[in-house]
């Protein structure tokens, strides 16, 4: 239906306590990349919530691809919200309830040239093991404070620490560095979401005879890095040019891998 048509109550949960998830993905030559993937943390987030999802998964990527074709948009960002939907005031659910989907699509970002972002570390912190990390709930607060005192503070984007002073993500997305040719990223049990975009660089990099591994790192450690990128749905792999406004290099594997990244875009 248009936008201006599509209501969700004011009594809803989602709108009330951010009681639900989303996923977000990027939709090319009208294909939305790893939906599959995407619509099972989705499910798995569901399960741990307890909220009902009310279609198969198949129907929803039955959804998307309807609605991509009424709206002409080939290119897009698709995002997904799951709400436990509407009920009374309090945090008790309501059992029974009937929740609520919604399934939009917005404009994609170029990727060419790639995005480059500068960072600063936030003084906001998320919990070093908190199980709700492993899904993107709605209830992103932590999130938007720490992105708008980046932007405050003349920067593109955030550097998340958990509550142990480690790197754990930034507001958007995953982060990953590089040292001697081998390409590093944050366990997720640090408080990190298990990104879909870093799951499929820690497919190319093999693929690139680009060793990987997970490991915990400190903010200092950080800054001797050799690069720095970030990985996320909608922007993909985005080289970080500052930290803290100390100029970060950018090797030329995070361009390879980069472009590896968009050829599996495009692929069949």
């Amino acid at each position: 239906m248009p936008e201006a048509q599509a209501v969700v109550s004011i009594n809803d949960r989602g709108f009330m306590y951010g009681d639900g998830l989303f996923e977000t993905m990027p939709v090319v030559n009208g294909r939305p990349f790893r939906m599959a993937q995407h619509l099972e943390r989705l499910a798995r987030g569901a399960d741990f919530l307890k909220i009902k999802l009310p279609f198969t998964l198949e129907k929803l990527q039955n959804f998307a691809g309807q609605l991509i074709e009424k709206n002409q948009m080939p290119e897009a960002i698709l995002r997904v919200v799951l709400t436990r939907g509407p009920g009374e005031r309090g945090y008790t659910p309501r059992a029974g309830g009937r929740s609520t989907v919604a399934m939009t699509l917005h404009p994609a970002p170029t990727l060419d040239p790639p995005t480059q972002w500068n960072l600063v570390t936030s003084s906001y912190r998320i919990a070093a093991a908190d199980p709700l990390a492993s899904f993107k709930t709605l209830n992103k607060l932590t999130h938007v404070m720490a992105r708008l005192e980046a932007v405050e503070q003349g920067a593109h984007e955030a550097l998340l620490l958990n509550t142990d002073d480690e790197v754990a993500e930034t507001a958007s997305g995953n982060l990953f560095w590089v040292s001697r040719d081998r390409v590093y990223t944050v366990p997720v049990g640090c408080g990190a979401l298990p990104g879909i975009t870093r799951a499929v660089v820690l497919e190319i990099c093999p693929a690139l005879g680009l060793p990987t591994d997970e490991r915990v790192i400190k903010p200092v450690a950080l800054r001797k890095a050799e690069g720095i990128f970030i990985t996320q749905s909608a922007s993909g792999i985005v080289p970080v040019t500052a930290l803290d406004g100390e100029p970060v290099t950018s090797p030329p594997l995070v361009d390879l891998i980069r472009r590896a990244y968009c050829e599996m875009l495009t692929r069949p």
